[in-house]
């Protein structure tokens, strides 16, 4: 009985506490801006996410951009912006606007066309990949370009099947970005069907973009695929292969994006090595 008296005393002097607070109106945190936009490539609106550096009203200087696939505010937009404001606080990597492009449909936005019976009864409207593609090249890249003070560098990041997007962007226009992070990449999809291609579509245009494929531990079968890929873009493209076996395709996304931020826009800066800001790529890692 002694111990609900007790409770019902804190209750009530807590009670009396949050009363005599004075009562203030929220402040709205804001992140970034939105766009809705009426795509004519994907037929319908579609939602364009910019953060800006936290200096960019104070000065006049230029940005380079980073684009990310999955970049709704409830996809992956809020913690590629921190990882990144983070990281140029630390000088690990260069200060970014970063524009997340949100998703709809993923299967159909990032994956390239496929005959499979099976995965297009499962996913009818799979295969599209060069259509979201046209989307960024067409739309959103001269939106973003018309409104910014951008310094013409810009790098690219996405998870999953967006990484599946990115390594096949990277494979079949290279030219869209100017490097690439595919994070544990869907090399998979459609039996592997990017990997097989991936020798006849290599050209001396990957060379001078750079690619970071880092993959996870998702059993013998996925490490073949990759360690496939890899055989078949050989040395003519810039790619830094990191296998990072401690996590899983459910865990590597957190973990390896601040390294991947550091290898999208390395600085000048030479870093202390107490940090341990490395990438595993050896022109990125000092």
């Amino acid at each position: 009985m002694i111990w609900r008296l007790l409770a019902f005393a804190c209750a009530a002097l807590a009670s009396a506490s949050v009363a005599e607070i004075p009562a203030a109106s929220p402040a709205p945190i804001t992140l970034g801006e939105s766009y809705t936009v009426r795509s004519q490539v994907m037929n319908g609106e579609r939602t364009i996410n910019v953060y800006l550096p936290a200096g960019y009203a104070k000065n006049d200087k230029r940005y380079p951009v980073l684009y990310l696939i999955d970049g709704g505010v409830d996809q992956d937009f809020v913690h590629i912006v921190g990882a990144s404001v983070i990281g140029a606080a630390w000088g690990r990597q260069q200060d970014a606007i970063v524009v997340g492009i949100a998703t709809q449909d993923r299967r159909e936005e990032l994956t390239g066309p496929t005959s499979d019976p099976a995965l297009l009864a499962k996913y009818p409207t799979a295969g599209h990949s060069e259509r979201f593609r046209r989307f960024i090249r067409n739309e959103v890249k001269p939106l973003i370009e018309a409104r910014y003070r951008t310094n013409g560098t810009d790098g690219v990041i996405g998870e999953s099947l967006a990484g599946l997007f990115i390594a096949e962007t990277w494979l079949r226009e290279p030219d869209l970005f100017g490097s690439y992070a595919a994070i544990s990449p869907s090399l998979w999809w459609d039996n592997a069907k990017l990997t097989a291609a991936a020798a006849a579509l290599m050209s001396k245009q990957q060379a001078g973009h750079r690619l970071l494929l880092a993959t996870a531990d998702e059993g013998a079968d996925q490490a073949a695929i990759a360690e496939d890929f890899l055989a078949a873009v050989g040395t003519r493209g810039k790619v830094c292969a990191v296998p990072h076996p401690e996590y899983t395709h459910a865990t590597i996304y957190h973990a390896v994006v601040p390294a991947a931020l550091q290898f999208l826009f390395p600085t000048a800066e030479k870093l202390d090595p107490q940090y341990g800001f490395t990438t595993g790529c050896p022109e990125t890692t000092e």
